[in-house]
């Protein structure tokens, strides 16, 4: 995280450029509070991958093994029920976003704005140049892989050879957020945010725009102040698509024709969860929030977890799962928002959780690859 006035400065000199968000120092941190009767979470193994460095990587699972990348260009390839590292792929250039797994194909994103494909033995299929940074993983589906650039472009590439398909774009701020979140895809429809509180959703076939939902307005006097982003990955719940915006209105809109359902002044930086009552969203103070999904009432809030520097929330076994900055993954009521449990990983920040069956998955930013369950 860039911290204090300089950087700040520094980013506002630059034109059409991204930033990420001062939100706090570990060293302000308050004591956590001692949970009396934890959940018996655990650490079921623990498996080295690359480091991160100045990226957030992305797992992802499939067929039995977990496919882990770091900067460095490594994939690693690692058993999912003993967490024992079986083989990795060198992807012979420095990575930037995490990896994109299906179909027989592992797609991964470059520092140059590469995108690079291979097969289980680390044969490589194809390479495609999208002249940007790939900083969220790849989606691939039988039909196109889908992914976005650093700039807020989103391509659909063909899935046998590269070529692009089409190519979204539109006109993007000279501020705005460094976003590792990439597109969702329902129903023959691709889902993404945008800099300015923008929801579009888009044809997969074509990429040709179907609705422009606007969640929340830019704001203030200077570029800074008037950076309203959805930065996270959104999600998507029956009939409505939800996502938090930082420095604005977060809330849900219709699947359908993109009309607003709700909006509310929740400012967040990471991604959303949704269960069967509420959508939940980590705020940029560091607290944990439950809305009522269909009213945007306020349910919970969890305050214990100030400046933390927390990650997007993640819905598993009924409850709520939020990693943070000093390496740290919290479990809390879905009920109350009370601190259920709490597992320590490595120290370093982590990157994202994700679900993998009846564990989670951790990956930080120091190279470790956690499963908890």
């Amino acid at each position: 995280m860039w911290r204090g006035l300089g950087a700040l400065g520094a980013v506002l000199a630059l034109s059409a450029c991204s930033y990420l968000p001062w939100i706090g120092s570990d060293k302000k941190l308050k004591p956590l509070p001692e949970i009396a009767s934890p959940l018996p979470a655990k650490v079921v193994w623990h498996a080295p991958v690359s480091r991160s460095r100045d990226f957030s990587f992305v797992p992802a699972s499939a067929q039995g093994v977990i496919y882990a990348a770091g900067a460095d260009g490594t994939i690693s390839i690692v058993g999912d029920a003993t967490g024992r590292v079986e083989s990795s792929i060198s992807a012979g250039n420095k990575l930037s976003g995490g990896v994109g797994v299906g179909d027989g194909r592992i797609v991964v994103g470059t520092v140059k704005g590469e995108v690079l494909a291979f097969d289980r033995t680390g044969r490589q299929l194809w390479k495609s140049a999208v002249a940007g940074e790939v900083l969220a993983p790849p989606l691939v589906l039988a039909s196109a892989v889908l992914l976005r650039t650093a700039d807020g472009r989103v391509f659909a590439l063909n899935p046998l050879d590269g070529r692009r398909l089409w190519l979204y774009q539109r006109v993007t701020p000279s501020l705005t957020l460094r976003s590792s979140a990439g597109v969702l895809v329902s129903r023959s429809t691709v889902y993404a945010g945008f800099a300015g509180g923008k929801l579009v959703a888009m044809e997969l076939e074509t990429g040709k725009p179907i609705w422009e939902a606007t969640l929340s307005l830019p704001r203030g006097a200077t570029e800074l102040e008037r950076v309203a982003d959805i930065s996270g990955l959104p999600v998507l719940d029956e009939t409505r698509i939800c996502a938090g915006v930082y420095q604005g209105r977060s809330g849900c809109v219709e699947t359908l024709n993109g009309n607003v359902l709700w909006s509310r002044e929740v400012s967040s930086a990471s991604g959303a969860a949704v269960d069967g009552r509420n959508l939940y969203l980590s705020d940029d103070s560091g607290n944990v929030l439950a809305l009522d999904k269909a009213s945007g009432a306020s349910v919970w809030k969890q305050e214990q977890l100030a400046q933390r520097r927390l990650g997007a929330p993640l819905i598993h076994d009924g409850k709520v799962w939020v990693g943070d900055g000093s390496g740290l993954v919290h479990i809390l009521s879905t009920d109350n928002g009370a601190l259920l449990g709490r597992i320590a990983t490595d120290g370093s920040a982590i990157n994202t959780l994700v679900e993998d069956g009846d564990k989670i998955i951790a990956q930080t930013a120091s190279g470790g690859l956690f499963a908890i369950r």
